[in-house]
């Protein structure tokens, strides 16, 4: 998933170069023409740091290895005719500046027998505008109760080029989250906001998705409905290991997400409020649950002015 994401998103930035080359002229617009080349990470910094959990399930070797690929990229108005190396760099101070101003979760150090990663200079070719590195988790060596963190940066870029302001850090994390990683998505719908129906979209495998950790006890993941906007969901764990117990389960869907204003709140009255629907038993806010009964959870259902819909998340 991550993989294709990046294709995405190369193909795009490609796009707004040429789009801005049109522009270069006009004295509305910044003449990047003269501009200096920006080295950057196209989906690094804090504006992307939700995308930089990892949250992929692991292979099935005794260390749970993930491996995660970037890019890093040039920005300018033409494609470089000669060869851009840059300087990477693991910088863990940069762990203390964020918790102390960005996160209510509490991040620590990366173990180092948790993660490789050898490449401190990536070179972009002549004619190219990135390069894909790569850098390995071991997530089973990790504590799955606790949250950590590894940030990698363009250290230094060449002469002739500088460093972007915002998108020069991947703040890559695992927060401790017992729920978060890949799910198989279910989608049904009803054209009537009455599921007893028969459904005008049978139960449906959509594919993989992720339930993306917002803390240790808060994720979020897209409807497959409309504008997808996003279920949080909540709970409190007590206990550890087998014998964690979990309870206040809630769900809604994320506030902002459904704002007055948003394409959501001006065409979809939600009648139905989210709310879980297990298939082996009935939901209770005020029960605890074991970890294999919580899973069973993530069956959400919630009906529309003019629709019923449930999206079934299933873990592997």
């Amino acid at each position: 998933m991550k993989k294709r994401l990046y294709f995405i998103t190369t193909v795009l930035a490609a796009a707004s170069v040429l789009s801005l080359s049109s522009c270069l002229k006009d004295s509305r617009y910044v003449n990047f023409a003269q501009s200096t080349p920006i080295v950057n990470f196209p989906l690094g910094g804090l504006v992307n740091f939700g995308s930089d959990a990892i949250t992929e399930t692991p292979d099935t070797d005794a260390n749970g290895t993930i491996v995660r690929q970037f890019a890093v990229d040039i920005a300018s108005s033409s494609i470089p005719t000669k060869a851009t190396t840059v300087t990477l760099a693991i910088d863990n101070s940069l762990i203390g500046a964020y918790n102390s101003t960005e996160s209510s979760v509490v991040y620590e150090q990366m173990p180092a027998n948790a993660f490789v990663f050898n490449t401190t200079s990536v070179t972009i070719p002549a004619g190219k505008r990135t390069a894909v590195v790569s850098v390995t988790f071991y997530k089973n060596l990790l504590d799955p109760t606790k949250s950590y963190m590894l940030p990698i940066k363009i250290a230094a870029a060449p002469s002739g080029t500088q460093l972007s302001g915002n998108l020069n850090i991947h703040y890559f994390h695992f927060i401790g989250n017992d729920f978060a990683g890949a799910y198989e998505e279910f989608y049904t719908r009803w054209n009537s906001p009455d599921s007893t129906t028969v459904p005008s979209t049978p139960r449906t495998d959509v594919g993989t998705t992720t339930l993306l950790p917002v803390t240790p006890n808060e994720l979020n993941v897209s409807t497959g409905y409309y504008v997808q906007p996003r279920y949080d969901i909540t709970f409190t764990k007590s206990g550890t290991g087998a014998g964690a117990m979990y309870s206040n389960w809630a769900v809604q869907f994320v506030p902002a997400d459904v704002a007055s204003g948003t394409t959501w709140a001006a065409n979809i009255t939600v009648t139905t409020a989210p709310k879980f629907r297990p298939l082996k038993f009935t939901f209770d806010p005020n029960a605890s649950y074991t970890y294999a009964q919580s899973l069973q959870l993530f069956r959400i259902y919630f009906q529309t002015a003019s629709r019923a819909i449930i999206d079934e998340y299933v873990h592997p």
